[in-house]
């Protein structure tokens, strides 16, 4: 990632240089990468933060444009926004987020086994590498924003705007809930085996090009945090109670 961020950055001061508006187009991507004297590789790599950041749009067969930032805001102001209140005042609305997110990301799963390019194949798999790799014990943080960039690199393959919008809306609010889940849960070594387990039957049905099994993986995965999250959280209240009990002793 260290290697990343430089290119990131001059890609974001190519944009401001050439003073690209809303709406504009990048320059093909073989130009702009002997413009930067960059790899394609890597390129696409810088591209697809920015994409995930709401800073471009990629449109399928088209090109990648300079985004209109009202919509960035528009999703900020009425949809994160409130949404983060609720869960600040009554964390049980996890739940909704969870719901939210099988409705989602079940779609946007199906939509990428049947649309992602190779290069967007190769994207989830590192995306996937670097999930593994990064511990919640060394850098929680870093392990929630992986998890996160996964899911959205699936819904950056579904080549559907409306969906990406929908999940890059919730980027801050799902980086919250999944930290929130990823600290009870992968304390747990059982846990984290299954949902390694789970990551990987979402990729390697979306490398394979089978929607209907990447949905179902999709799913089960989700439906399995829900489960898991409303397990902890009773036995947290059972305990909870228990000491409430008073000593019995006379």
């Amino acid at each position: 990632m260290s290697m990343e961020k430089p290119l990131i950055d001059r890609l974001r001061q190519f944009i401001a240089d050439q003073q690209l508006q809303p709406g504009a187009r990048l320059p093909a991507e073989r130009q702009l990468a002997q413009q930067l004297t960059v790899s394609r590789s890597s390129l696409r790599e810088a591209i697809q933060t920015l994409i995930s950041e709401g800073v471009l749009i990629s449109r399928r067969g088209g090109g990648n444009f300079i985004a209109e930032q009202r919509t960035a805001d528009w999703s900020a102001n009425r949809l994160v926004m409130p949404l983060s209140t609720l869960l600040a005042d009554d964390p049980g609305y996890r739940y909704d987020v969870l719901e939210a997110r099988i409705a989602i990301e079940s779609s946007t799963a199906w939509h990428a086994a049947r649309r992602a390019t190779p290069e967007d194949k190769a994207h989830i798999q590192r995306c996937y590498q670097m999930l593994l790799q990064v511990s919640d014990r060394d850098d929680p943080d870093l392990a929630a924003h992986s998890d996160v960039r996964f899911h959205l690199a699936i819904a950056e393959a579904a080549h559907n705007l409306v969906l990406l919008q929908a999940m890059r809306g919730l980027f801050d609010l799902l980086q919250s809930s999944v930290m929130q889940s990823r600290q009870r849960m992968y304390t747990a070594p059982e846990i984290f085996r299954q949902l390694a387990v789970q990551h990987e039957a979402i990729c390697q049905a979306i490398v394979a090009g089978d929607a209907d099994r990447a949905r179902s993986a999709t799913i089960h995965h989700l439906e399995f945090v829900d489960a898991t999250m409303r397990n902890l959280h009773e036995e947290e209240a059972r305990r909870a109670r228990s000491m409430r009990i008073p000593n019995s002793k006379a």
